[in-house]
């Protein structure tokens, strides 16, 4: 993590079992344990491999985590997508918390009639910025926010695309498509 992030959160690795409130996702073999942790700002999301075996700690995890704060990095000023906060150390990435809701057919006629035009804005915004999710229909990758609006998650499964290049226009608009296949699910799921 970098020292602003650090100095900032207050979090240090040996603090992540006393200071985590929630463990949100306990991963397998291969993916990282997703936590809520109090820092000194309040709460963030940590995605760690450190509980791991060693190939994962060592090569995978931080590969898929430099990976997904590509796409955090990528996507920042995005309001549909949480804040890249930093890193705790090379197995952990921290992410700023949005409360919310997952997003599931349960939640139909309960979310503002405008809840999947936001989502849809917030995937465009996504792919002209040269990002394509892949995994918008896993209903734990979309959350509904205490407000009401959109919330995409989990972009270890994203890939990028160099948008100034026609070759790159093209791929991303292929890989696009299953993206939109997952908006039109959650169209006709929260009718």
């Amino acid at each position: 993590m970098s020292a602003i992030a650090s100095s900032v959160l207050g979090l240090s690795r040996g603090e992540i079992p006393v200071r985590t409130r929630e463990v949100l996702s306990r991963g397998g073999w291969g993916n990282p344990d997703v936590l809520l942790v109090e820092s000194a700002t309040g709460p963030v999301v940590v995605k760690d491999f450190a509980p791991r075996g060693w190939l994962v700690r060592r090569w995978l995890g931080p590969w898929l985590l430099r990976r997904e704060a590509r796409a955090y990095q990528r996507l920042a000023g995005i309001t549909a997508i949480p804040r890249l906060l930093g890193w705790l150390d090379a197995t952990a990435i921290v992410l700023e918390f949005r409360p919310g809701v997952y997003v599931s057919r349960g939640l139909a006629g309960r979310l503002p009639p405008e809840f999947v035009a936001h989502l849809e804005e917030a995937v465009c915004e996504i792919h002209r910025r040269g990002v394509v999710h892949l995994d918008l229909r896993h209903r734990s990758n979309v959350l509904a926010g205490q407000d009401g609006r959109p919330v995409v998650i989990d972009f270890a499964s994203a890939l990028f695309f160099d948008v100034s290049t026609r070759a790159g226009r093209r791929a991303l608009e292929l890989f696009a498509e299953i993206d939109r296949a997952a908006l039109r699910k959650w169209r006709i799921r929260l009718r």
